[in-house]
């Protein structure tokens, strides 16, 4: 096989783990624990917390050592929570302190896994970089359904069987990983010089990025997309589904298909219109629109009209997911596209926390509808803001690699 379709295979693996993960850890927190709103909020906060500490050691790491041994050995690690619960839920030991470490222990691994796997993207690429990231989250959310569909089944076959299912995916996908080709790396470094030099990258990275115009812009709006939009995803949207329409793990898989299917329909589209010059403008469209649909999934009392606008909302959602990689592979000197991506996962997973800890406590205080309101109005302020006051409205990027930013900022 090409390093590509490997590099798709890994990938394919690691999403369809998530997608099973994202269904099976709500459902055993929300449905089958019933925990309150703000301990939903603590236990999610543990998986994503360790991507604020760890995502820009990871992509630093992956700089040195090689994109593909660290995204092939974190995922291979990766292996080891769901086995041990596979074993708890077999036991009949499930409770909240072992899913917040099964959930802390994931988000490290994820924290190494994410920006070795994006920044190895551009080497198997060939050249075509935005059709590439098109592909590659096509793949992804292609597979997530999946996932979630046989996440779905949890309650009527036992969720011990789907998170084993997990653990064999992960094991496929490091198998995959291994078999690309090796990455550069650079000369081995004695420890103290090693962990300093780490934080000389991270800094690099980070200073690159806030250099950059477009790449600036593009981290403000993933932070807002990680507060309020990953907030309600992980947190709000499920406590809803419990409080609004008595919901199981099928009804959880369910919205989380619907979701996913709009993301796959509308890259889809992206793949066969082609490349989009104003990637900026695409993505500010895609986050203002997605905020009007999620509010309006607030406000309906019908579960399928709340799935249709989930539906609408994940199919902008894959525009902005598209549009915003985009801009930070082609902006990224090549030297430090995985500092440079480690940094991108981090605007968006490290703001995550503070969305599912402060949406979580929201939920307790005034509801899930008011809370999912909140939010798309939240988000829909600050991407027009974003679109008046700021030139990310004007930002394109040629398709071409480059060490320096080129960026057009020309009138439409």
């Amino acid at each position: 096989m090409t390093p590509l379709r490997y590099y798709l295979l890994g990938t394919g693996t690691w999403f369809a783990s998530y997608g099973i993960q994202g269904v099976i850890f709500a459902w055993l927190i929300t449905l089958v624990l019933r925990e309150t709103p703000s301990m939903v909020g603590v236990a999610q906060t543990a998986m994503l917390l360790p991507a604020m500490l760890f995502m820009l050691i990871g992509g630093s790491l992956a700089d040195r050592w090689g994109g593909r041994i660290v995204a092939a050995r974190a995922q291979a690690l990766a292996v080891i929570p769901p086995l041990i619960l596979v074993y708890v839920l077999f036991t009949d030991r499930l409770s909240i302190e072992i899913m917040i470490v099964y959930a802390a222990v994931i988000g490290v691994l994820q924290a190494f896994v994410t920006p070795a796997r994006d920044g190895l993207l551009n080497t198997v690429a060939s050249g075509r970089i935005q059709r590439t990231v098109v592909q590659v989250t096509l793949l992804q959310f292609t597979v997530q359904m999946l996932g979630f569909g046989l996440a779905g089944t949890a309650a009527y076959i036992g969720g011990e069987w789907i998170v084993l299912t997990q653990a064999l995916l992960l094991a496929g996908g490091a198998w995959a990983l291994y078999q690309l080709p090796k990455s550069p790396q650079t000369e081995a470094l004695k420890t103290d010089v090693f962990i300093s030099s780490i934080w000389h990258s991270i800094g690099e990275g980070s200073r690159t990025v806030m250099r950059s115009p477009g790449m600036r812009k593009v981290v403000i709006t993933n932070i807002a997309m990680g507060i309020f939009f990953m907030g309600s995803y992980i947190v709000t949207i499920p406590l809803h589904i419990r409080e609004i329409y008595d919901g199981t793990s099928a009804d959880l898989a369910i919205v989380n298909g619907l979701n996913s299917l709009g993301l796959v329909l509308v890259i889809f589209a992206l793949l066969k219109r082609g490349d989009i010059k104003r990637q900026g403008r695409a993505l500010l469209i895609a986050h203002g629109l997605g905020s009007v649909f999620l509010g309006c999934a607030s406000a309906v009392s019908q579960f399928p009209l709340f799935g249709f606008f989930l539906f609408c909302w994940g199919a902008c959602g894959g525009v902005a997911m598209s549009m915003s990689r985009t801009i930070m592979q082609e902006l990224a000197p090549e030297d430090q596209r995985g500092r440079v991506m480690g940094f991108f996962s981090f605007s968006f997973m490290g703001a995550g926390p503070v969305g599912a800890l402060g949406l979580g406590f929201l939920v307790e205080r005034f509801g899930s509808s008011t809370t999912i309101a909140i939010a798309g109005i939240a988000m829909l302020a600050i991407a027009v803001f974003m679109s008046i006051w700021t030139p990310l409205w004007r930002l394109s990027t040629s398709s071409a690699p480059r060490s320096t930013e080129s960026t057009d900022y020309s009138t439409a």
